[in-house]
Order: C-alpha cells, then structure tokens, then sequence
C-alpha cells in the first residue's frame, strides 16, 4: 500500500532526526577540564616567546635596556649573551641575570626586570575575524571573542577550547570570567546541528 504525501514527509523527518542523532553521538565535545578562573589566576606568570623587556642594571646604563625572549626562548643581553627565559618567573629571571653579571662582571649587581609588551593571544576557529590579537590586561574570554569581531553563526557558543603553552588544550564552558594569559591559544568550535 502506498503512504500518501504528509505520511511519507512525516516518515522521513522521523528518520532524518534518527539518523542525525546517531551521527552526532561521535563528536561529542571533548571532557570539561577548565572550569574556572582561578586556576589562571593562581598561576605565576611565566615568560614566553615574544615577550618584550626592559631589563636596568642600576649605576650601568651600557648593561640596561629593553630585550625580547626569542624563538629559543632566550634573552640577549649586553657582557653575558643569552640567558634563559621561556617557563621562567620574572624573579627567576632577574636572579638568573644579577647572577651572570656577578660571575666576574659586577659585585653584587641591582637588576630589575620590567614587562614592557607581553605576547599575543591567538583566537581562531568560528570567529569572524581570527588572528593574533595584543594581550590587555584583565581580558576575559568572553572579551577576547568579542576581540575577533564576535561568534560566526556556525559556532557552538556553549564551550571553547584553550591552549596554554606547555599544556593540552583544555575545554572552558562558556560564559566564562575565567582570564585570559599571554600566549593564550584560543579555538572556538563548530556547533553541529
């Protein structure tokens, strides 16, 4: 016996919601491990690839001046090269810097060490302007969306995905007040359905 019309139409959106359930059983979005900001905020900042510097050695002006940690992770300083500072705190740099001026240079040298530019946050995926983007102070993800000119009407605005140097990227349910760190890698995903 043949359906007619609105029975087979009725039929077939039946089937096509099935078939549609059973296809998105397999992207599921990854496990939430990024739940708050406080993980971000009770972590010490760490110098990464791109930071700028102002490094001032007091009573030297030719030893003081601004630096940049480069691709190796390094930063090169007049009398002493390069000294390691990619996972360091900015007091483990100083002291690394105030102990190669002390190794035959200078008696007990003063450094102090300044942020004068921290590096870029990356945000991409379902944004409608991704890029690299200059890291503020206080940015909070929900702002670093807005940054890149807000959601594209394919994203999945209910999580995000971020990346921080050194660490998988994890899963932060959205809306989030969770901040924002230099470095950041921020991937916004495709809703499916």
């Amino acid at each position: 016996m043949l359906l007619d019309v609105p029975k087979r139409l009725c039929c077939a959106a039946i089937l096509t919601a099935v078939l549609v359930g059973a296809c998105s059983g397999g992207m599921s979005p990854p496990p939430a491990a990024f739940n708050s900001s406080k993980q971000a905020l009770g972590r010490t900042y760490q110098l990464g690839i791109g930071d700028k510097l102002k490094v001032t050695v007091f009573g030297e002006e030719n030893l003081s001046g601004p630096g940049e940690v480069n691709a190796a992770g390094n930063v090169s300083l007049p009398l002493v090269g390069e000294v390691p500072a990619k996972g360091k705190s900015i007091e483990e740099f100083r002291a690394s810097v105030a102990a190669r001026l002390s190794d035959g240079y200078l008696k007990n040298p003063k450094v102090t060490v300044e942020i004068t530019n921290y590096r870029p946050i990356y945000i991409h995926g379902e944004v409608k302007s991704g890029g690299e983007f200059p890291y503020k102070t206080g940015l909070k993800m929900r702002d670093a969306i807005a940054t890149a000119g807000g959601y594209t009407y394919r994203a999945d605005e209910s999580y995000l995905l971020v990346a921080r140097e050194g660490e998988e990227a994890q899963r932060l349910g959205m809306p989030s007040e969770a901040d924002v760190l230099p470095g950041d890698n921020i991937r916004i995903p495709e809703r499916f359905f």
